[in-house]
């Protein structure tokens, strides 16, 4: 029997490059999407200071490592302006920029369904 699902689902989900693994990877990381959408609210490019302002518990060891990771990603772009002290800003890349869109998607899903999402996960109020 032919499975009804298109090609590309038919990848048995634990085998290594399949679509369901590739996706969750993109949003393994503890605070990827808050710090991707941070910087998108503030205009597409933000400093430090700004995202760390920005996101209450966000501390500065794990903003420093998730911003290396972004930018290996190719999601964001660091951009030394080069004066004394020199300014550090991250900026969306394209790519970046296209991967908004599902995230913005799943937040505006959290928000509408904020109290079947409290009774679903007690206790959730900071990100793991």
């Amino acid at each position: 029997m032919m499975s009804p699902l298109p090609e590309e689902y038919r990848t048995p989900p634990f085998e290594e490059d399949c679509a369901p693994r590739r996706l969750l990877r993109l949003f393994s990381g503890k605070w990827i999407t808050m710090i991707l959408h941070t910087i998108h609210l503030l205009g597409g490019h933000a400093r430090p200071t700004q995202l760390m302002r920005s996101i209450p518990g966000l501390s500065k060891k794990m903003m420093t490592q998730t911003l290396k990771e972004l930018e290996q990603r190719q999601w964001v772009q660091r951009d030394i302006e080069q004066v004394m002290p020199p300014i550090v800003e991250y900026r969306l890349t394209e790519l970046g920029q296209i991967f908004i869109e599902p995230i913005e998607m799943l937040y505006q899903w959290g928000i509408t369904h904020k109290k079947e999402v409290d009774i679903a996960l007690p206790n959730s109020a900071e990100p793991e």
